[in-house]
């Protein structure tokens, strides 16, 4: 792997976790949840009303038992990920209510795209995981879309997938689900298979919703990344540095809760903080100072040696234009240099979180995968120097029919899958520009497609409980 790219001295990542320490010492963070009031009260913390002040001490030493990194098991077991250490994890856009089409018209996404994201994900060699809440199926209700998307995400892929973090009951569905797939709780304890995504509500809260999902995938010994958005200017400090402490006060919390719950708690230290655009309002997440955030998250993870995420394939576009390739292509590349571990919204996102684009999603994986390449670098071997065939071919001549070229072009130069590399007048055949050249892309991935094999017992006794839970439900 390549040298990790710093953004911070280490002189700078111990200021921001000594002003860190500060604020959860003297400002604390607000719990509203009471059986996470009750862990960290049990524990020695000053708990008053449901906001929390920590010990700096007790905060360190609860941090220090995350594990460094932590193995994720796919039902295909060539498909399990090692999160951590030299690792990057690729994986869609999450959260998204919306889908932006090939025209640039806006719609409700639904639990059709949901699907078709599944297995888009599983066609692409690049994408490490099927993620999580690709597109929000607004087609179903809330009350059970957590069971749908996870059993799409077990039916459709065999990749890894993520937990819904919903609450505690939802977050148990999940656990079952996942026990019931993998052979037990028991054995999912040992293994890991579930992850999913707790987000603080800055400034310095964690709400019920996402505390229960906590504490139920900690209690069940299940994986979870701890993530802070921080919008610089409104929900944060307009200053990088202050935004930057706040963020890591915030997701220290949290990992702490968690590993208070259950030590030894599989945790990543998560980050989408950004910026707010001061013309609008609104949030901005394709900008050098959210590619920043990213960078320096990464050394804080490894400071505290624990996992990291952030970044992805992040633009305020509408659109798959010039605006969504330039700030996807860096905050990606940003987060993948910086030595992030756990790459969220890796594909498909538009418009600040707000929509997926299957379009967008083809791009995004052609960027993927021309990173991919860049972070594997150069081998350096005698074979690979080609002395031999260099003195073969001599001054004036050419490579293109010598036998070396056939066994290495291959492995050496990544054939592009998205971007046109044709002359002029084979272009102008079709003329045909990146969105549509991506959109006749994804049109033919779901074509081909083919569902993965799975056990038609386990299939069953899926079906079987999520009917048992929609049915409990509506009692």
């Amino acid at each position: 792997m390549l040298p990790k790219f710093n953004v911070l001295t280490p002189e700078q990542v111990n200021q921001v976790h000594e002003q860190s320490m500060k604020i959860l010492r003297e400002i604390g963070v607000e719990f509203s949840y009471q059986p996470a009031l009750d862990v960290l009260k049990a524990k020695g913390q000053r708990v008053e009303g449901q906001r929390v002040y920590f010990q700096r001490q007790f905060v360190e030493e609860q941090v220090a038992k995350a594990p460094a990194e932590f193995t994720l098991h796919a039902r295909n077991p060539q498909n399990n990920l090692v999160v951590g250490g030299e690792n990057i994890i690729f994986m869609p856009g999450y959260g998204a209510p919306f889908i932006h089409e090939a025209d640039g018209k806006r719609r409700n996404s639904t639990m059709a795209d949901f699907d078709n994201f599944v297995k888009l994900s599983q066609l692409s060699p690049n994408m490490h995981m099927t993620g999580g809440n690709s597109a929000e199926p607004n087609d179903i209700a809330d009350s059970i879309r957590h069971l749908k998307m996870v059993y799409s995400s077990i039916i459709h892929s065999d990749k890894c997938f993520m937990g819904s973090a919903s609450g505690y009951d939802k977050a148990q569905d999940n656990i079952e689900m996942a026990a019931i797939l993998f052979g037990g709780k028991d054995v999912i304890r040992k293994n890991p298979a579930l992850i999913c995504l707790i987000n603080s509500v800055t400034p310095l809260k964690f709400d019920d919703r996402m505390l229960g999902a906590l504490m139920a995938y900690a209690e069940a010994g299940q994986a979870m990344v701890i993530a802070s958005l921080v919008m610089a200017g409104s929900t944060g400090p307009a200053t990088m540095a202050g935004a930057l402490a706040l963020q890591n006060a915030e997701v220290l919390a949290g990992i702490t809760l968690a590993q208070s719950i259950n030590p030894g708690t599989p945790v990543v230290y998560g980050s989408t903080s950004a910026i707010t655009d001061m013309q609008t309002g609104s949030l901005s997440i394709g900008n050098p100072e959210g590619a920043l955030f990213t960078s320096a998250s990464a050394q804080l993870a490894r400071t505290y040696r624990v996992p990291s995420r952030g970044g992805g394939g992040l633009s305020d576009a509408k659109i798959v234009d010039a605006q969504a390739g330039y700030e996807s292509m860096m905050t990606l590349m940003a987060a993948s240099v910086s030595g992030i571990n756990f790459v969220l919204h890796t594909a498909g996102i538009l418009q600040y979180f707000m929509a997926m684009s299957y379009e967008k999603f083809i791009v995004d994986d052609e960027i993927a995968g021309m990173i991919l390449r860049y972070l594997k670098g150069i081998e350096f071997s005698d074979d690979k120097f080609a002395f031999d065939v260099i003195a073969k071919v001599g001054p004036g001549g050419h490579f293109l029919t010598q036998k070396h070229t056939r066994q290495n072009h291959a492995k050496e130069l990544r054939q592009a899958t998205l971007s046109d590399r044709l002359s002029y007048d084979g272009w102008g055949k079709e003329k045909l520009d990146t969105n549509q050249r991506a959109e006749r892309k994804w049109k033919a991935m779901l074509a081909e497609y083919q569902e993965p094999a799975l056990d038609s017992n386990v299939k069953q006794a899926l079906q079987a409980f999520i009917d048992k839970r929609i049915a409990e439900m509506k009692n």
